[in-house]
């Protein structure tokens, strides 16, 4: 099979035409344009080649897909991974699950809880994360991503910040019915 690359223009042309000089000119014309088309394809397909593009690519496709939270001073994985996840998020705008991916795209983990499953004020909402960098300097910021994917009419309650640990428990227990007891450690 050719590729588009090795066919020629000319080669299209019915046989008693390929005389004419002013068709063969023309058609060679053509084929230049035609063969600078062919080699930019690769180039379209854009969003499959967004982890080889520069940075000021990425910048200039944030600004080209509207996207709400973006910052140029971002890491550039996750300024790729927020141009990825941006059409989508404009078509599930306003629902947790944006908000959910979000959280979990700028700041690693974290989930939705919604008014009714703990009680809070109608169409309020709290997050929940275990990320320490969520702090009082990044408040704002964290704010502002969730407040760019929520529905108008919800409030942002409250974000929890939690912290998981894992440590080591030791308990232990005694009964003991005498008279003297000596506890010693092993």
């Amino acid at each position: 099979m050719r590729s588009l690359l090795d066919i020629h223009l000319l080669e299209l042309v019915p046989p008693n035409l390929r005389r004419d000089s002013d068709v063969e000119a023309l058609a060679e014309a053509i084929n230049q344009q035609l063969l600078a088309i062919t080699q930019a394809i690769p180039t379209v397909a854009i969003l499959q080649s967004l982890d080889s593009l520069s940075a000021e690519m990425v910048d200039e496709l944030a600004w080209q897909f509207h996207v709400d939270f973006y910052d140029p001073t971002l890491p550039i994985e996750q300024r790729r991974e927020l141009v990825k996840k941006s059409l989508a998020w404009h078509r599930r705008k306003g629902t947790p699950a944006a908000v959910e991916e979000l959280i979990t795209t700028l700041f690693g983990e974290g989930h939705v809880e919604e008014w009714f499953d703990y009680g809070g004020a109608p169409f309020s909402f709290r997050v929940h994360t275990n990320n320490k960098s969520v702090t009082q300097e990044r408040a704002l910021e964290f704010t502002r991503a969730v407040n760019s994917v929520k529905n108008a009419r919800s409030i942002l309650e409250k974000v929890v910040v939690g912290d998981s640990e894992n440590f080591p428990l030791y308990y232990g227990g005694a009964i003991h019915i005498g008279d003297n007891l000596t506890i010693r450690q092993v």
